[in-house]
């Protein structure tokens, strides 16, 4: 992924763009077919001397050409040289060339994405009817399965791939329309025909810059897939605890987790996934500010998207190669599961008592304020409330011993697990 923003890839992509432009005008009639022939076979550059260049001229696009122009001086085709990046303005050549980079980029992007929802949907078919404690606020509330934590997450990483895919699409715009949009110099037709050579879309309007609407959706589009991930290292970092100690990050023998503390297992890569996921977000807003230019073009977007770009696109590839491997290879223990799903003596069932109290004739208002009662003393003094509830002759007198063995019946509430798991995956 890196390597697609090197400086020398950039150059590549403009080089790319002039020579499309100069076949699609010799097409038309516009420039000479030898010219460019000649422009599309032989030009080249030296990034070393586009360097140079910039140096003294102060413009990245003028260096380009001036260096592109010299190699096919050098090779006796000085007169071709004068039909490169005929009719076209900076951004014409700049704009394309990126659509063109955040292209190859998306594709990355998209099979890492693709790869991670594999990884996430075997694994919530893997624990589809492993029972865990659902936690609201952080506190016990009532049974889930682990494989509807993971599936939720896969739910979620296919809207990812859809808002992703959108976006990523809205990007593969080309422009070039000249100076302020208005095709002084080139025709619709021939921005059409460019495009089309580069695999791209023209933009239907536009000023001397694609609009940066879209580019702001795009780099947003990335925070939002960074904070799905954030939210699942959030979850691991979480059941990693050593109170919980229900699922845990792989730790390899030679691993160390402190300098000072040979007992310590940290769940670092989740740590770093939420940490990295911020700069992601970061990046948003500044593409967000990137929106709002001076009457047909300024630039005070390019040297913000010299960054935001090459970060966010080589940051998302980056955190879904690691929480796909963090995923593939967590340590779960359903027997921990169990004891902390047992750990407050049935606690989790005082909804379901609730309801078969009112099912049994009991008005809500009691069955809750009788309910409560035994739940707040089962906690506050660490009693059993199954037992509390089993010796209380009003409860007792609606519900008979079978009754309340099935009000304590996790499978009763995880009935409908395979329903939920056809909805998200069709099966």
């Amino acid at each position: 992924m890196g390597a697609l923003w090197s400086d020398d890839a950039k150059y590549r992509c403009w080089l790319q763009v002039e020579s499309a432009a100069s076949l699609v005008l010799a097409e038309f009639g516009v420039i000479p077919a030898e010219a460019a022939q000649a422009i599309a076979e032989r030009a080249s550059f030296d990034l070393g001397r586009i360097q140079a260049i910039e140096a003294e001229v102060r413009h990245d696009v003028i260096a380009f050409t001036t260096a592109v122009a010299e190699s096919l001086k050098a090779q006796g085709l000085g007169d071709a040289s004068r039909w490169l990046h005929y009719g076209l303005t900076s951004n014409d050549v700049v704009d394309t060339a990126q659509a063109l980079q955040i292209k190859a980029a998306s594709e990355l992007i998209r099979t890492s994405i693709e790869g991670f929802l594999a990884v996430l949907r075997r694994r919530a078919l893997e624990f589809k009817h492993t029972p865990t404690i659902g936690r609201t606020h952080g506190i016990h509330a009532e049974p889930t399965t682990f494989g509807l934590k993971l599936l939720n997450w896969y739910a979620e990483m296919e809207r990812n791939l859809v808002r992703f895919n959108t976006a990523a699409e809205e990007m593969r715009v080309g422009k070039l329309s000249g100076a302020v949009g208005t095709f002084g110099h080139l025709k619709p037709e021939h921005e059409e025909r460019i495009c089309e050579r580069l695999g791209l879309k023209p933009a239907p309007v536009a000023t001397q810059v694609i609009q940066r609407d879209g580019h702001a959706a795009y780099i947003s589009t990335l925070a939002v897939l960074g904070s799905t991930l954030d939210k699942i290292a959030v979850e691991v970092r979480h059941l990693q605890r050593t109170e919980v100690r229900e699922a845990q990050e792989y730790f390899s023998e030679k691993q160390k987790g402190s300098s000072a503390m040979p007992h310590k297992k940290n769940p670092i890569l989740s740590e770093q996934i939420s940490g990295l996921a911020r700069v992601l977000r970061s990046n948003a807003q500044a593409a967000l500010e990137n929106v709002a230019l001076w009457h047909e073009r300024d630039i005070s977007h390019s040297s913000v998207e010299r960054i935001i770009f090459p970060d966010s696109t080589i940051l998302t590839h980056y955190l879904l190669t690691r929480i796909t491997d963090l995923i593939d290879r967590l340590l779960v223990y359903p027997a921990r599961m169990q004891r902390n799903l047992e750990s407050t003596g049935g606690l989790i069932f005082s909804g379901q008592l609730l309801l078969d109290l009112a099912e049994a004739g009991m008005l809500r208002e009691d069955a809750y304020r009788l309910v409560q009662g035994h739940a707040m003393r089962a906690w506050k003094d660490d009693l059993v409330f199954r037992d509390e509830v089993a010796r209380d002759a009003e409860i007792t007198a609606r519900l008979s011993t079978e009754d309340l063995q099935r009000t304590f019946d996790m499978h009763r509430q995880l009935a409908h697990v395979d329903a939920i798991f056809a909805r998200v995956l069709g099966e």
